[in-house]
């Protein structure tokens, strides 16, 4: 007996700001359900204007990158891998946010690496979103509408851990590939994977140089499925002509470790190459970028065309 995949659409009524295992669920979804899921923005909708900045704005906040979930997927259990489509990401205002955040970003100091420096100026920009233009007026540029998930996770394994950190379960990748299209696979820890999502972005450059992206409120919708008994390490992506590897690490050449080692693994596990050979296969067409350098740790990406897969011997 199957059962009839529904559509599920989730609202919902608070938020976490840690990717927790202990978290009750807020809706049980089974594989093949078309589930959308309704998102905040990163900084809770407190910026709304040019005029708020983040000092203000996020003084008594509790946190940041508010996350809807977890979400219960029938039928996942520890050792298997949760495979997450992204069908589409649909804005649910007009307006993305960006600003500087007092010692946060790439090309300044931080809370943690502080020095006798003071905090850049603070300054917002307010992108306005109509059909798939964002346009801001200070700038006087136009940009392409390229949405994407900021966060997308599996809850960790015992640890409940902070919703501004990247890691094996996902998290805030802050990655342009997991976008619509394309296929992100998570491993699973505990039972029902329990699944998190949040902190859409409009669009981002390769890095998050400043650390905010254009952060928009939206909806996702998605569609699970669960591979079972198949365990994996760190984040894969897929899309139509390419396998990714997601590696979250500091120093940032660890992450890219991470992720060009568990290409290999992969190409080896599933496509039949020999480790030494992918190695090479790699080291000659593979493709690598910066997701994050902003985050407490940072996300490199990994990747090869699938049109290399396919080997003529």
């Amino acid at each position: 007996m199957t059962t009839e995949a529904r559509t599920v659409e989730i609202k919902p009524q608070d938020y976490s700001y840690i990717f927790n295992p202990y978290r009750e669920p807020i809706e049980r979804v089974s594989p093949g359900d078309r589930v959308t899921i309704h998102t905040n923005d990163a900084f809770e909708s407190r910026i709304q204007s040019k005029d708020d900045v983040a000092s203000k704005a996020l003084a008594t906040a509790k946190f940041l990158n508010p996350q809807t979930g977890p979400l219960y997927v029938e039928g996942a259990e520890p050792g298997d891998t949760l495979a997450v489509r992204i069908e589409s990401i649909e804005p649910t205002r007009d307006f993305a946010v960006s600003t500087l955040v007092p010692y946060f970003g790439g090309l300044t100091s931080t809370a943690v690496t502080r020095t006798l420096q003071d905090p850049l100026p603070e300054k917002t920009w307010v992108w306005k979103l109509d059909g798939d233009r964002l346009t801001n007026d200070d700038l006087g540029v136009e940009l392409d509408w390229q949405p994407f998930m900021g966060t997308l996770a599996v809850a960790p394994d015992l640890e409940a851990i902070s919703a501004l950190a990247p890691g094996p379960f996902g998290g805030n990748m802050d990655v342009p590939d997991v976008c619509p299209g394309n296929t992100v696979y998570l491993p699973v820890w505990n039972e029902g994977a329990l699944f998190y999502t949040g902190d859409c972005h409009a669009r981002q450059g390769q890095g998050e140089l400043c650390g905010v992206a254009l952060e928009i409120t939206a909806k996702v919708t998605v569609v699970f499925d669960v591979i079972k008994g198949k365990a994996i390490e760190w984040p894969r992506i897929e899309s139509d002509d390419r396998i990714m590897v997601v590696g979250s690490a500091k120093p940032m050449e660890d992450a890219a470790r991470i992720a060009n080692t568990e290409l290999i693994l992969w190409l080896e596990g599933e496509y039949g190459f020999d480790r030494l050979d992918a190695y090479q296969l790699l080291t000659q067409a593979g493709g690598l970028y910066v997701g994050n350098m902003v985050d407490t740790t940072y996300s490199l990406v990994a990747s090869i065309e699938k049109k290399y897969l396919s080997r003529s011997s």
